[in-house]
């Protein structure tokens, strides 16, 4: 007897979890099918969550109910707010995570969802019928019907892990390649490529001389990932830092010819900004030192994360290299280092619900998509499984827009530009990043997460609470009215324009002290700090974000016209060649997205527009 469900999610890695969590909250009868079920949320490399753009991801994952934060929150040893010295808009927070707890977190929240079950089988074959999926067979050969699946396959599809000369095909050390499903779906005219990604050794913490190194310490004032949270649940520690020197680059240098990148044997490319080791020493060949982070990796382990030290070189090599920089003089290295390379899928191939274009019900998340990061992963996890479930219902997508959510960016570069490397996240690809806080992420996107009935009344309630305190706040800030000679008698200096500052206004300045704020108004501080942090980022970038406000208007009028499924660039003169082939091959849906073709000018945009508004008869 064949089973069946909604929707059937591949994988139980960050994408994978995260899809299966959205499409039950969206109230999807959900398989999640994984080789290993005690896995599932395993941290496969660096046991962190969170950094610049991708904490922005995970505030944003939060808003709109899905895991990642909470376990991140729970598994929390060591929360640190990157940027701090710079402006909250480009501000990233992050924790270094127990990665047992993590992952036990994961699990947890997955089976207390009502409507998942998880299955431990291999997934080797999709079941398509007229280019439309119908569900999944295991390496049983037990079939499930669905109407829609969810590929999260991470560095598993035709995985293959080097160390020096030594291969094994896997997608991480001690779980082996999905091979037999690369090989079905190289048949399905995908556009199909390879990328290749690294880690470092792990390395035993009893045997590092951590007075030979520094030492960096958890923030005070920990910045948490879920707005449903107010403190961390575990024990702060501190992390290591140490630097390669001379010595290991001499050792790195003399046998860059025994690195499976440096030998010819991969080929494809690694994460530019995240290179390996071996990378690092040509690349910045000036330098004399590089920075080695020496994170734990749980409470109750021993295991620490050398972060910056990541390699394909022979395991000899690594000994010797490893133990030149100081403080790992007699190290015990627990596990190599390791590249890994995978198969993946030109994300062009996507439409902005990351539902494959040529086969209805079949979506992607992930590594499988070109990209690299936990964050990343669990981003388009959320969409892919909010999306898959609407797709089965026959209601309309969620596409989150550029001016919307980090998301939104992520995903649009994704299925509008492709990738030619791994793509990570960074606030600097967010054109409207002064309104895509991290810290107000629930104000853009919770409203829209309960529209969608995917979160719980609790996620609402502290929400509500939360908006109307902002709401309360900024209308008394904004009512309370300064005249220059009284600031200036509290040393308050401003421009003797006659002109009346607002609290508000006053909460934009720089070199305005919190002690005159409070002989201002000293019941400011008597709010949370939350709220006072979202009210004094609103202040600072107030004209900024009106500016972006007016932009997004004045562009959504032309820019949100959807473009017909069959519309022909072929017939519209004044296009090049060049732009009426790349735009047949993305097939874009709406306006913004051809606007960023590469080689789009605004005249050929306006030329698209014209033709449009022709065909529907639009004055």
């Amino acid at each position: 007897m064949k089973q069946s469900y909604e929707i059937i999610v591949v994988g139980g890695g960050h994408a994978g979890s995260e899809a299966a969590y959205a499409a039950a909250r969206a109230g999807s009868k959900v398989a999640l099918v994984t080789k290993k079920r005690d896995q599932i949320g395993v941290m496969s490399c660096n046991p962190a969550i969170g950094g610049l753009g991708k904490g922005h991801l995970v505030r944003e994952i939060d808003a709109l109910g899905g895991l990642m934060g909470i376990a991140a929150d729970k598994s929390g040893i060591q929360f640190r707010l990157l940027n701090k010295s710079k402006g909250p808009a480009v501000q990233g927070p992050r924790t270094q995570s127990d990665r047992l707890v993590y992952m036990q977190e994961v699990q947890n929240i997955l089976n207390l969802q009502k409507g998942i079950d998880i299955i431990e089988a291999e997934v080797t074959d999709l079941i398509l019928k007229k280019d439309k999926i119908h569900g999944v067979e295991l390496d049983n050969e037990i079939e499930i019907e669905a109407r829609a699946v969810v590929l999260t396959t991470g560095t598993f599809l035709n995985g293959v892990i080097r160390v020096g000369k030594e291969s094994l095909k896997a997608g991480r050390i001690d779980d082996f390649s999905c091979i037999k499903l690369a090989e079905k779906i190289k048949g399905f005219g995908l556009d199909i490529g390879r990328l290749k990604t690294g880690t470092p050794a792990r390395l035993s913490g009893k045997s590092i001389d951590w007075g030979k190194v520094e030492l960096q310490e958890a923030d005070k004032t920990p910045s948490l990932f879920s707005f449903m949270h107010r403190k961390p649940f575990l024990r702060q520690v501190c992390c290591g830092i140490t630097y390669t020197n001379e010595e290991t680059h001499d050792v790195i240098r003399k046998n860059l010819k025994k690195s499976a990148v440096f030998d010819g044997t991969i080929t494809s490319n690694g994460p530019r900004y995240c290179p390996s080791i071996e990378d690092k020493i040509v690349r910045f060949a000036e330098k004399d030192k590089h920075q080695v982070f020496l994170e734990p990796e749980g409470l109750k382990d021993d295991t620490v994360y050398p972060n910056g030290i990541s390699t394909s070189l022979p395991k000899d090599i690594q000994d010797t290299y490893i133990r030149s920089i100081k403080g790992l003089e007699r190290v015990k290295i627990l596990k190599y280092g390791y590249a890994v390379e995978y198969d993946f899928i030109n994300p062009k191939s996507l439409k902005s619900s990351l539902e494959l274009k040529n086969i209805c019900g079949l979506f992607l998340a992930g590594q499988i998509n070109g990209t690299t990061g936990y964050e990343e992963a669990a981003a388009q996890g959320l969409v892919a499984g909010i999306n898959a479930s609407m797709y089965s219902k026959n209601e309309e997508p969620l596409v989150l827009d550029r001016s919307e959510a980090y998301i939104g960016v992520l995903v649009d570069d994704l299925v509008t530009r492709g990738v030619i490397e791994p793509y990570r996240m960074f606030t600097s690809r967010a054109e409207y990043r002064l309104s895509l806080r991290s810290d107000n992420a629930d104000r853009r996107l919770t409203k829209k997460a309960w529209d969608l009935k995917i979160i719980k009344n609790e996620r609402k309630k502290v929400f509500d609470k939360k908006t109307k305190l902002i709401k309360e706040l900024t209308h008394k800030t904004k009512n309370k009215n300064y005249h220059t000679v009284e600031l200036s008698n509290l040393g308050i200096n401003q421009k003797k324009d006659g002109k009346k500052r607002s609290f508000f206004d006053l909460l934009s300045f720089s070199d305005i002290s919190r002690l005159q704020l409070a002989a201002l108004w000293p019941e400011y501080f008597d709010y949370d700090g939350e709220i006072r942090q979202n009210i004094e980022s609103d202040s600072k970038y107030s004209f900024y974000i009106e500016r972006q406000a007016y932009e997004v208007k004045k562009m959504k009028t032309n820019i949100g016209i959807k473009i017909p499924k069959s519309f022909d660039y072929s017939e519209i003169e004044g296009l090049s060649s060049e732009i009426k082939t790349k735009l047949t091959d993305l097939n874009p849906q709406h306006i913004d997205q051809a606007s960023r073709v590469d080689g789009m000018t605004p005249s050929a945009l306006m030329l698209i527009i014209s033709k449009i508004k022709l065909l529907k008869n639009i004055a």
